[in-house]
């Protein structure tokens, strides 16, 4: 358990962090009734993951010692700097060193990027595929990862889980996707051997996919650098974007973005999506 000094100091700085991030640091809508600054803390809790109790337990200096996953989760919701991290993970007891599996706390500058991309679709992924943060145009495009489980926000288990998956073909753009991400799987595999996040997701997919299991059974690996990719939104239909991939390599991390040629009608698509959002533009 938390010494009793440890636990105050650290739900002192969770309470004071949280009055500081804005609903629109988070992609949150501000909304309104908001009688003080920052985030409620059901919206801190719903960002990291974990339940409203637990997460008020932890503000009054009554929760148990987060583990290092809590952390991390706290970390990103609250947008902390690295700084910050250290000093967060040092109240709790769990000083900071060489990461055991990919790595989730995502550098303050990229969070900072991702705020500034207000019209590209932009997203970063740790090492098993999992998003970690994104922009609002990426909510708008993809999906609102904010009301996504985190156990639901996994790429490849998505992909690969998706009942259409059966009907890919190798020589297609989702099949390059499906060969690219699992030789890259298999890459972190190599790296995190004993990750169990990694483990578990595997073994999912190898048990649920007969795709997935057939191109891990390849043994491939690589490294995904991005290409192409088509889409087809409910609001702006159908887009044909540049998907690239820029790496995080400090953190093994990636940030994802999604662009189009000027003049060209997905271009135009991206410049809609842009002012609509995530709206809700249907009939009434």
């Amino acid at each position: 358990m938390l010494g009793r000094m440890d636990r105050q100091e650290t739900a002192a700085f969770l309470r004071a962090r949280r009055a500081r991030v804005q609903p629109a640091d988070v992609g949150l809508q501000p909304g309104t009734r908001r009688r003080t600054p920052g985030l409620r803390r059901e919206e801190v809790a719903r960002l990291a993951g974990m339940s409203v109790d637990y997460y008020i337990r932890l503000e009054q200096g009554r929760g148990p010692r987060p583990s290092r996953q809590i952390l991390a989760a706290l970390a990103r919701a609250l947008r902390l700097s690295d700084d910050e991290r250290s000093h967060l993970y040092n109240l709790a007891g769990e000083p900071m060193g060489p990461p055991p599996g990919p790595p989730q706390e995502v550098p303050a500058g990229i969070l900072h990027l991702l705020e500034r991309l207000d019209d590209t679709p932009a997203f970063v992924l740790d090492a098993k595929y999992d998003v970690l943060a994104w922009n609002d145009m990426a909510a708008a495009l993809i999906a609102d990862f904010s009301v996504v489980a985190p156990r639901e926000r996994n790429i490849v288990r998505a992909f690969f889980l998706h009942p259409d998956a059966c009907l890919i073909d190798d020589d297609d753009e989702y099949g390059r996707f499906a060969q690219q991400s699992v030789a890259d799987l298999r890459a972190a595999a190599g790296r995190y051997p004993h990750d169990p996040g990694i483990k578990a997701l595997v073994s999912e997919l190898n048990e649920s996919s007969d795709l997935f299991r057939r191109l891990w059974d390849r043994h491939q690996v690589e490294v995904r650098r991005g290409g192409t990719k088509r889409m087809k939104h409910p609001v702006v239909g159908d887009l044909e974007v540049f998907c690239d991939v820029l790496v995080v390599p400090d953190r093994d991390q990636k940030v994802v973005l999604y662009t189009a040629a000027p003049g060209t009608p997905s271009h135009e698509a991206l410049r809609l999506l842009r002012v609509v959002g995530t709206q809700d533009l249907s009939p009434r």
